[in-house]
């Protein structure tokens, strides 16, 4: 009976990361200069926004972020999975609590990771100027022609 209850038990709470921390996690993205378009990939839904602003992701989604702003080069950012000390305690608590049913959920939803870097942040590097043809020099006025010499 005893082994019944503690199955049920481990049903109910999933994973003991995913209970704990959640499926998901606040991104932070930030510029400088600041009023630059970060298109994020790898989201349900892609979405883009203008920084400073933050996303909601899916601990376990692969994410890229481009930064674009007319003047400057464009930056991307491939954001990593990293399992978090947070993380790696909750699915340790599986052993206790969750058992193998908990540990798949979380190494499914990916609830012991953290996305690294979170905050985001990039410097954006001006443009080079476009490369114009070189200017022609200036051209030297000719010396007026001589006059012809009188008496010759």
């Amino acid at each position: 009976m005893r082994l019944v209850g503690i199955m049920a038990l481990s049903v109910m709470l999933g994973g003991c990361a995913s209970v704990t921390r959640g499926t998901t996690e606040n991104i932070s993205i930030s510029s400088s200069p600041s009023g630059v378009e970060a298109v994020v990939t790898g989201l349900e839904v892609p979405t883009t926004c203008t920084t400073p602003c933050a996303i909601v992701a899916k601990r376990s989604a692969d994410i890229t972020i481009t930064f674009e702003k007319e003047g400057y080069q464009s930056q991307t950012v491939q954001l990593t999975k990293e399992v978090s000390g947070t993380g790696a305690a909750g699915f340790a608590g599986n052993l206790l609590a969750g058992g193998v049913i908990g540990m798949g959920v979380d190494a499914a939803t990916g609830a012991a990771t953290d996305h690294k870097p979170n905050p985001v942040i990039v410097t954006m590097q001006p443009s080079a100027p476009p490369r114009s043809a070189r200017p022609a020099a200036p051209k030297k006025p000719r010396p007026p022609a001589a006059a012809p010499e009188a008496g010759t």
